[in-house]
């Protein structure tokens, strides 16, 4: 089987297409188009590394740079040619380019060593451009045009032509004033600059008055557009001096990428290191948006997806508003192989291709949706069997397609092959089929080989049963009691196809039931009552055990939530007791100090009235003072409580787990880069930048606008854009316009209508015969009072591209209306 096939089977071209769609160049979109498969465990592990940790940037580092990424490589090789120059474009691209590499190396020399280390290793041998770039500086201003000190020459050529062209246009506003004032031209008119030329709107009655050559007439015919005479010769030398300004640019561009060629392997490589960094991030924001993670590559072996989801269908889901089941799939060395039974639509298909394009993905070097705790191993090739591929040319059916499937599975399987067969067997008689597919199966199982297969088959069931097969079953549950699936795998059982159940559910009558029942055999009913008996008391005896786990669980929380709060009071109690303690014996050693000094106060004083009054009012004061200490000390706890009880509430309110969204790029353009047209969907390149405006190449259209009427696109939309936009018209014919045009006749006759009916007539007449591309018509209205033919004749003049006039006199004259279109 081709990769392309094989891609397609799994659904891995749409994941390519998504991560090419994220692309900016050219060249990393090549790179997603010309990555393969990789059967190479230090390959595979490096990739996946590489993508996780840019991944991991553009989830954390805001200054990593995610804007500025251009292709340079093919205007950059063209500058290899001895003689050849660089446009101004391509230096404006240049400048991005070399800007871009140097934010780059500036966010790795500024992070701590070893976060990234496949990245840094990626970025070790890039160096940045900082001659180059000062060169760019003097040449270039910010919007990307030659600036007038690009050189010495330059500046005095454009100073002399601002000097010429404001002479020139002072020289026609005297020339159009005195015209006025001898009443050549109208008084509110103004000079008109045309194709570079200064011309005076003159009346072509008076064109003569003005010595000079008329280059244009208005669609009128009244006036005409003169360029006088006494400005042509400073016309001709502002043209000879902007000649020469071409020159001396093409001269700087020339001693530029003289200057440039040495400098050329280097920025050819670090062109293709920002395409390569363009390709990483464009797989990282598609793992971002697919919620994958970096698996680990199995030691022994072995193959564990844990809470698996198949990202094309959870996308598919989650555009209706649905959720998917997360799948866990383990295959061991003991049992290699799962073979899934159970009802259709339960799910079979979805785990099988669940687990072949997670498989791929894994070994393109791709994340994946699973937990980061998954392993796989790296297999050397997938060999599919889905969905059906009969071909009459080659006369092929369903089922002789399958077995072109098993021979060439047979060919080459090992014990380093994976192989996905969907309801394998089907599409012959059962009892052949299953026979066919049994023994399929035991040579597969004989030469090692792992798998995921889907069946029906009941052989199959009881083969993977054996104790001495490295087969084993899994069931896609079934809620038997409402007839809906569960869309969760269980190992170890096989299931149940609850086809007479499904029957019953659809309402067939129930005699057909019970009578398929009988013809089933009581062996067969057997079977599937204990399969389903077996399923239903595993399924109640889980839901007991999860039951139990979350009981276990919530009361350990508890426990230690508790065991947590306790310890924290034990803690403040001891804290509390011990600034209680120190408190006291403070206070105590202040009263007793203070005690004391009064006593001796008042025995110095000998107890006089006014000195014992003084010192039992200090004793006062002191034990005021005491209760003000209190009260803020108490203060100061409440404080430290509440800020604490803020803290607690903040890291509740914050749900472990969640991660900022990824920012929306919207980084200010750079030259280069590819943008659309909001308005009209046009798409572009990106030339001039200024504060105020953006100037966009668009095919061989170069047009200035706001920076907000265009959007920032990838190469790959860039290209389908292009494609679709350049291709060639293609005429469609609806089949109404054709019967309309087969049963359309040329003439009209509406003599005997009266007048707003008749123009109603000829209007819808009118706009057939336009619509079908009718050369002439004729509309029969009669001669009479004329009223209508004047009427009918003074409304088909007001529609444009029409001729009116009368019939020739032979064959009816003012009667007949002919109007050509």
């Amino acid at each position: 089987m081709t990769h392309a096939r094989l891609e397609s089977k799994l659904g891995f071209d749409k994941i390519r297409k998504m991560i090419a769609d994220r692309c900016m160049t050219d060249y990393a979109a090549e790179r997603v188009a010309e990555e393969a498969f990789s059967t190479d465990a230090d390959i595979i592990r490096r990739r996946l590394a590489l993508t996780d940790e840019m991944r991991l940037i553009l989830m954390f580092e805001d200054s990593f740079p995610t804007t500025g990424y251009i292709d340079a490589i093919p205007f950059l090789k063209g500058l290899e040619r001895a003689g050849s120059s660089i446009d101004v474009l391509s230096l404006g691209k240049l400048k991005t380019v070399t800007d871009t590499l140097r934010r780059i190396l500036h966010f790795f020399g500024s992070i701590k060593r070893g976060i990234y280390p496949q990245l840094e290793r990626l970025v070790s041998p890039m160096h940045s451009f900082p001659e180059v770039q000062r060169r760019i500086e003097l040449i270039l201003d910010k919007y990307g045009d030659i600036k007038d000190s690009a050189s010495d020459r330059l500046f005095e050529i454009r100073r002399d032509l601002r000097s010429k062209e404001a002479a020139i246009s002072k020289r026609a506003g005297a020339i159009l004033h005195k015209a006025q004032e001898e009443g050549i031209v109208d008084a509110d008119a103004d000079v008109t600059i045309r194709d570079g030329k200064y011309l005076i709107p003159v009346g072509t009655s008076a064109k003569r008055k003005i010595q000079g050559f008329v280059h244009d007439v208005s669609a009128s015919g009244k006036t005409a557009f003169v360029e006088p005479a006494e400005i042509i010769e400073l016309e001709n030398d502002i043209r000879e001096l902007h000649f020469d300004e071409v020159r001396e640019i093409q001269r700087i561009l020339l001693e530029f990428t003289d200057f440039l060629r040495p400098y050329l392997p280097d920025l050819l490589a670090g062109a293709a290191f920002l395409g390569e960094v363009d390709f990483l991030m464009s797989k990282a924001g598609a793992a971002l948006d697919l919620v994958a993670g970096m698996p680990v590559i199995s030691g022994d072996g072995s193959l564990s997806l844990r809470k698996a989801r198949h990202p094309l269908l959870e996308k598919a889901l989650a555009r209706e508003g649905r959720s998917i089941v997360p799948l866990t799939v383990s295959l061991s060395r003991q049992k290699r192989i799962l073979l899934i039974s159970g009802p259709n639509a339960g799910g079979k298909s979805v785990c099988l291709k669940t687990v072949g394009l997670l498989q791929y993905m894994f070994q393109w070097g791709m994340l994946i949706p699973t937990s980061e705790s998954s392993e796989l191993p790296v297999f050397d090739r997938l060999v599919v069997s889905i969905g059906d591929d009969q071909n009459l040319e080659n006369d092929l059916s369903t089922y002789s397609s399958f077995l072109a499937d098993m021979r060439g599975l047979l060919t080459d399987a090992d014990e380093r092959t994976l192989v996905l067969i969907d309801e394998f067997g089907s599409g012959t008689e059962p009892a052949a089929g299953g026979a066919i597919a049994e023994a399929i199966l035991a040579e597969i199982d004989r030469r090692g080989v792992w798998g995921v297969i889907t069946t029906h088959y009941t052989n199959l069931k009881l083969y993977a049963s054996g104790a001495d097969t490295h087969v084993v079953n899994g069931a896609m549950l079934y809620d038997s009691a409402k007839i809906a699936p569960l869309f969760q795998l269980e190992t170890g059982l096989p299931g149940n196809s609850f086809a007479f159940e499904l029957a019953r559910k659809m309402r067939l009558p129930e005699s057909i039931v019970k009578d398929a029942e009988t013809r089933a055999g009581e062996e067969f009913v057997g079977i599937e009552r204990n399969l389903r008996k077996i399923a239903r008391n595993r399924r109640a005896l889980d839901e007991k055990l999860q039951k139990i786990k979350h009981t276990d669980k919530a009361l350990e929380g508890l426990t230690e939530r508790y065991q947590h709060e306790l310890e924290e009071i034990r803690q403040q109690r001891k804290a509390i007791l011990d600034d209680a303690r120190k408190e006291a014996e403070q206070i105590v050693r202040g009263a007793g100090r203070q005690v004391e000094k009064t006593i001796r106060d008042i025995r110095e004083a000998q107890a006089e009235k006014e000195q014992t009054k003084a010192a039992r009012e200090e004793l006062q004061g002191f034990l005021g003072a005491l209760e003000q200490h209190k009260t803020r000390q108490n203060k100061i706890r409440e404080e430290y409580l509440d800020r604490k009880l803020n803290q607690v509430r903040k890291r509740k309110r914050t749900a472990p787990g969640q991660t900022e969204p990824e920012p929306v790029r919207t980084a200010p353009l750079k030259v280069g880069e590819k943008v659309r047209i909001i308005e009209n969907g046009l798409v572009g390149e990106v030339a001039k930048i200024s504060s105020k405006s953006v100037t966009v190449i668009v095919g061989n259209i170069t047009s200035t606008m706001a920076p907000t009427r265009v959007e920032r696109i990838s190469s790959n939309e860039f290209r389908e854009a292009s494609r679709k936009l350049f291709a060639p018209a293609q005429q469609r014919v609806d089949s109404a316009i054709t019967e309309r045009k087969l049963s359309f006749k040329p003439d009209l006759d509406i003599r005997g209508e009266r007048l707003a009916d008749a123009l109603d007539i000829v209007t819808h007449f009118i706009d057939d015969a336009i619509m079908l591309g009718v050369g002439s018509v004729r509309i029969i209205h009669g001669k009479g009072t004329g009223v209508l033919r004047e009427e009918i004749q003074k409304y088909l003049k007001t529609i444009p591209g029409l001729t009116v006039s009368d019939e020739d006199i032979r064959t009816g004259g003012t009667g007949v209306t002919i109007v050509r279109l």
